[in-house]
């Protein structure tokens, strides 16, 4: 199982914030940094943003080994000919090692602050499509054109090419419905789900396999993962402690005890062995990586402990 750190960027991590995670996360041997792809905080008021391609750029200068990514890019920000050139910046600055993930944008309080037009679901899911084949093909050797119902693309040979071969991973998220499972068989390398129970994880991986076959892929090659929320200690008081801090940042009252046993439904939770035997439980009902979602971006320390449940895996 390969582990990556999720930080939510849009709740005032700042530039300081996010060297300090990117250091963490390479000295911990995690696999990669991905970040969300929002301009307007979900969590309260006050709490800031940076962009997250320009960040992802600025950290490719300052780390060596992990890959850096996002879960997930919006169609709904950017033009796809932009992001597509984004990404390959990224990935030319980090020497192969950016990823894309990708989705139709689901904020619509962001939206509508920013002034980026906000359609309906049918809408967006039809810009998706068109967005990650032009993306795509961007990436790929040679000129293509398409005409679509929402761009139009004429000749284009995006260059430069991406240092990765074949192309940076392109991650498309979803609930395991069959629009996004069908658009990920045909043009991605990776599916993720947010969240999953253990039935949802095996069903779903099950629905994949047969969409990369009805493509015409290899279900082998099929990369299945998940993002979900970690709160992982060295010993029970130090994950108690950490719960506390966490339900005190988001306003919650109550029991931490209670707080962790909800908690250890979906996430990663415990001390370091019980994380470990948690994604070990994951990884055989059918994940390949985890996007751990770390919610106290201050709390690097924890970055560390994640490190020990990496070195037992």
């Amino acid at each position: 199982m390969r582990i990556c750190l999720m930080i939510e960027g849009q709740e005032g991590v700042t530039w300081d914030d996010w060297m300090a995670l990117a250091a963490a996360t390479e000295d911990s041997g995690l696999e990669g940094l991905f970040r969300s792809d929002h301009y307007l905080s979900i969590g309260g008021e006050g709490r800031s943003s940076l962009d997250a391609w320009t960040t992802l750029a600025g950290l490719a200068v300052r780390t060596e080994r992990i890959q850096l990514g996002t879960m997930v890019s919006p169609t709904t920000f950017r033009h796809p000919a932009v992001l597509a050139k984004s990404v390959v910046t990224v990935d030319h600055i980090s020497n192969g090692r950016a990823e894309l993930g990708i989705g139709a944008g689901w904020y619509e309080d962001e939206h509508r602050a920013y002034g980026f037009p906000f359609a309906d679901t049918k809408t967006r899911m039809a810009v998706l499509e068109e967005q990650i084949e032009i993306v795509a093909k961007s990436w790929r050797e040679g000129p293509f054109d398409l005409r679509g119902e929402h761009y139009t693309i004429e000749d284009l040979d995006a260059l430069p090419k991406p240092v990765s071969k074949p192309r940076p991973n392109l991650i498309v998220g979803g609930s395991g419905g069959p629009r996004s499972i069908e658009l990920c068989a045909r043009w991605a390398d990776e599916y993720n789900t947010v969240s999953p129970t253990l039935d949802e994880i095996k069903s779903r991986r099950k629905l994949l396999e047969r969409a990369w076959e009805s493509a015409g892929r290899d279900p082998g090659d099929l990369v299945f993962s998940a993002m979900t929320g970690g709160v992982v200690g060295s010993d029970q008081n130090e994950v108690r402690a950490r719960a506390r801090a966490l339900m005190d940042q988001n306003g919650e009252s109550g029991s931490e005890d209670d707080w962790l046993e909800r908690a250890r439904r979906t996430q990663v939770i415990g001390t370091v062995d019980e994380a470990v035997d948690r994604i070990r439980t994951l990884s055989e009902a059918g994940l390949d990586r985890i996007m751990l979602q770390h919610l106290m971006h201050t709390d690097v320390e924890m970055v560390a402990v994640l490190g020990e449940v990496v070195d037992q895996l």
